[in-house]
């Protein structure tokens, strides 16, 4: 209980500064702040996406449906931060360039990237048997998230994009130059937002432990 505690005052701390510490950025004002969350954001998607594909191939390997649901849950996790993502970038699109959604390179991947994520609990649902569902999930997990580095990372950076380039801020030229404040307030969101996610994965994986404990309870009787 402590250490939710003081998340919830680091997170605080860091929504405080997000005002207090930052100056509003040329050509975005106030709004520009809205990095410091869209970021971190990305960062947790990708690292739920990556424990997703390390819990499917210790099922693969065990066969224990307890990776199964942990994969389920990181899965889950990921697409709530990439949709947030997702949602504060539109929200940074709009003041920089007129437009929530231009199909810029960026946005246009973090769209794929939510299809094919879709498409996991799409199947997930359409499998009754409990084992095939976790095998198949499992290999279709391990396969979405090598789409991952090539749609986050390689096509925003192969083509033409609007987005600008994190750690270096010109608006007219598309570049993002951070002080040490900002800095520093971007790295304490980074922490915070990780540890947000650990929190949720805890909370979440024990409900699916306790739902999958009733449910056997229910089968025996």
């Amino acid at each position: 209980m402590f250490w939710q505690i003081m998340l919830g005052i680091w997170m605080a701390g860091v929504i405080a500064a997000s005002f207090l510490m930052i100056r509003p950025i040329q050509g975005l004002g106030e709004l520009g702040r809205i990095f410091i969350y869209h970021v971190p954001a990305a960062w947790v998607a990708v690292l739920a996406y990556l424990m997703a594909m390390a819990n499917s191939a210790c099922y693969l390997r065990s066969r224990d449906l307890r990776f199964d649901r942990q994969a389920l849950v990181n899965a889950e996790l990921g697409t709530v931060f990439c949709l947030l993502a997702t949602v504060t970038g539109a929200v940074w699109s709009k003041a920089a360039w007129g437009w929530y959604w231009n199909w810029d390179p960026r946005q246009t991947s973090i769209f794929v990237l939510l299809l094919i994520y879709g498409a996991y609990f799409v199947l997930r649902n359409a499998i009754p048997d409990i084992d095939r569902r976790a095998r198949l999930a499992a290999v279709y997990a391990i396969l979405a998230f090598l789409t991952v580095p090539f749609l986050v990372f390689v096509v925003p950076r192969a083509y033409a994009s609007l987005h600008p380039d994190l750690a270096m801020v010109n608006v007219v030229q598309r570049r993002l130059e951070m002080d040490l404040p900002m800095l520093l307030v971007f790295l304490a969101s980074l922490a915070g937002f990780t540890g947000l996610y650990f929190w949720l994965y805890k909370v979440q994986v024990s409900l699916e432990n306790l739902l999958c404990e009733q449910t056997v309870r229910e089968e025996l009787r």
